[in-house]
Formats: C-alpha cells, structure tokens, sequence
C-alpha cells in the first residue's frame, strides 16, 4: 500500500480551486491530474495547485486518459451535475477494460439531478468496483464536528437525544450559468443547496453512537418561490450577467425553498429538522447557519459571526471581489472576514477524511449511499411542493419523479407557498 494518494480533479472551476486551497492540510494525498472541457480553466487550476505546493499535476485531454496514468489512485469529481453520468461511465469503461486501476472516486454534492441518476451513480461505483466518497463539506465543518461531540456527549447522555435541527445556508446566487438552469443543474436552489442543510441536519440529529441508518425519515413537507430574480429588473440583470443565456422571465427556477422532514430513530422518538435556503440573501456574503434544540441544551452557530471584522469608509473604493467572504456582496461599511474558508467550511477535514479512507481501503463517513439518500429527500421536497401538501416518505414514484423545473414547465405564480391547492 502507498503512502500517499495520487488524486485527479475532473472539473476546473470555482469549487475545484476551493478544494485547491483545502488540500494545505491534506498530508496524505496530492493532487497529479486535472482535466476540464475548459484547458485554459485547467491550466489556471493546475498553476493553483503548485502555488499553493500541493500538487503539480499533469492536464489531461479526457478522463479515460487520467484514469489510465498508474500516478492517479482516485478521482474527485466537481463537474456540472449534467455531466456526471457520461463522465462515470466513462471512468468505469476505462476501470473495467484494464486500462486504469482506482482506489476511489468522490463526487461533489448534490449526487445528480434526480433519483434516477443518483441510484445509477452509485450503481455505477459499485460496477467499476472502486470505494466511494460524497463530497459534503458542512458535516465535516469544525464547528458542526465538534459542537455535536459536545452537544451529545455533554447535553444528550444527560437529558436526551435533540429533537429539532434548523440549518440554513443562503447567498446572492450562484458564479456560473448552468447553475441557474433547472435542466442542467437539476432543479433551483432547493437541489443546488438545500442539499447542504439536509443532511447536515441529520448529522447532527443521528445519535453518534448508533449507525445513520437507525434514524429514518418518516414525511417531508416543503415550499418552493422565485421571489427575487424573477422580477423583470432583476431577470433582466441575470439575463445580462450570464451574456444572454440565463432568462427567468421565460425559464425560471426557485431561488427559495425550505422543507420540514420528520424523522423517527430507532427508539421510535421523533425529531424534526428544517432546512431552508435562498439565492437572494442580502448581506455580506454567503451565510451558513445551524441550531439544535434538545432537552436541556441548545446550539447555535453562524458562519458571519466571524473573529475578525473590517471597516472601510465611503472614501476607500475598489474593484469588486471576494476577498473576505464567498459571494461577497460590498466593498464599504463594517465587513466580516472569514479568515479560512476551506477550513471553516469544511472542505479541508473533508478531503483529509476522503484521501485517509481511500488509503486505508475503506468506506468514508459520506457515500454515494448518503447521496442517493438526500436526492430521495430533495426530490420529495419537489414533490411536496408542486402537491401542496405534505408527503409521507418515501412518496410514489419517487425514481421516477423530475420537477418541474428542471422539466423547463415551472411558474412561480403556480402555488401559494404554505397553502394546499384550492382544488
């Protein structure tokens, strides 16, 4: 067994150079490869990675190619969510006809687009015969890891297990178009982030000492709206940021979702996460927050309620950035810095915990399973939300289902949030 990974990115944008500058604290693992549709994207990344000295890696023309360089051991894959099943066969062929050997391979969230893509994903690992990792950053964030070793070790063992998770996660919207676009992405932001919350609420909900299965979830009910960019202004300035091919005055998504699940643990005890979400926050910049409530404890926690803030005047001006925050909204007035992003988000204990599992020959703590799993919540969450009404899990033709969203037949003006349909 080697010492050390030898680890490809399939993908070369904003969220593989996140994992670039995550990779400072991962001793066990460089990155050797990169490949992307984009190869000026791919070289950008590549340079990242040797200033950041944790890698220099070789650009490939295609994934066969990386999969077949013995350097590469494990791939982690941060391509667009349409993407991600052609490219998985492509890694299985290449796996199964002997050309390429690999440990693992880890995917960024949300799994796929729907249920259907997310089962044949994991399907597909289980074919090509290697490990596999879900790439879910907040239930490896400092403060979710430790905060629940405290919360259950201290709080739960004396008064009782925790009976309400509120997670959240909220910006201004996403970098690039394919984001906003329901068929390509999946859905708005309930599939593009709530994901996040979802199961960062479970996390912390699931007794440690138990396996995660032995909490199950039991209805979900939710609400979608686009409440923000689909206002002809702000269309309008979508439509011009994305040069002209993002237009939500004819083909809109949801820039708000929230959802309730009920779940049921193994002890037959009820507890309730919700988890809401939003491309049209305005405030510093992106915003995570997360409370638990149980007996006779609580926690809270808020990723702007950072260590350090900075003050600037009116009379101090600059180009645009996101030099102190992720999806920073102003460059005047009192301003959170949040120091470590990789780190405070938790990409960095993330990919320590991937590369270590992938060495040692075993199932990280997020797999494709867990993935598969908060697709199925999503999706019911979709569900619910064009039904109007609150859905026992697992609903009817849950593999089968597409929103309309990302079917292109959505309308905002379709429901009124919170209230079953008149008929």
């Amino acid at each position: 067994m080697s010492d050390r990974l030898g680890v490809g990115f399939v993908g070369a944008g904003f969220i593989t150079n996140f994992h670039i500058r995550s990779w400072q604290g991962v001793r066990d693992a460089d990155i050797r490869g990169i490949v992307s549709r984009t190869e000026a994207h791919a070289g950008a990344a590549a340079e990242n990675c040797r200033k950041y000295r944790v890698g220099d890696p070789r650009v490939y023309g295609s994934v066969a190619e990386m999969v077949a360089d013995p350097r590469i051991d494990a791939l982690w894959i941060c391509a667009p969510n349409y993407t991600r099943i052609p490219l998985m066969k492509e890694i299985v062929k290449t796996v199964k006809s002997g050309k390429g050997k690999l440990r693992g391979v880890a995917c960024e969230k949300p799994l796929a687009r729907n249920v259907a893509e997310a089962r044949q994903m994991l399907e597909l690992a289980r074919e090509g015969g290697f490990l596999n990792g879900y790439l879910e950053n907040q239930v490896f964030a400092p403060a979710i890891i430790r905060g629940k070793d405290i919360l259950w070790r201290r709080g739960a063992a004396v008064s009782g297990a925790p009976y309400l998770a509120r997670c959240a996660e909220e910006h201004s919207g996403p970098h690039e178009p394919w984001f906003w676009k329901g068929d390509q992405q999946g859905g708005g932001v309930l599939n593009d982030m709530l994901c996040h919350s979802v199961e960062t609420a479970r996390y912390l909900l699931s007794d440690p000492a138990e396996n995660k299965c032995a909490m199950q979830p039991r209805t979900v009910c939710a609400e979608i709206g686009s409440l923000k960019w689909s206002r002809k202004e702000y269309a309008e300035l979508l439509k011009k940021n994305s040069g002209g091919q993002v237009d939500y005055l004819k083909h809109p998504a949801e820039d708000y979702a929230r959802a309730t699940i009920t779940y049921e643990d193994y002890k037959g005890r009820r507890c309730v996460a919700e988890v809401t979400t939003s491309w049209c926050f305005v405030g510093a910049g992106l915003r995570l927050t997360f409370e638990v409530m149980g007996p006779e404890y609580s926690l809270q926690s808020s990723s702007l309620n950072t260590e350090t803030s900075i003050f600037l005047s009116r009379r101090v001006t600059g180009s645009q950035g996101e030099d102190l925050v992720e999806k920073q909204n102003a460059e005047q007035g009192l301003l959170p810095l949040v120091s470590s992003e990789e780190v405070i988000y938790g990409y960095t204990e993330q990919n320590r915990h991937m590369a270590q599992c992938f060495l040692d020959g075993v199932q990280p703590r997020e797999d494709f399973e867990d993935g598969v799993l908060v697709m199925e919540l999503l999706m019911s969450a979709y569900m619910s939300a064009e039904q109007g009404r609150k859905l026992t899990f697992p609903p009817p033709a849950l593999d089968e289902f597409v929103p309309k969203v990302a079917k292109g037949t959505w309308r905002p003006e379709e429901l009124t949030m919170g209230l079953p349909p008149e008929h």
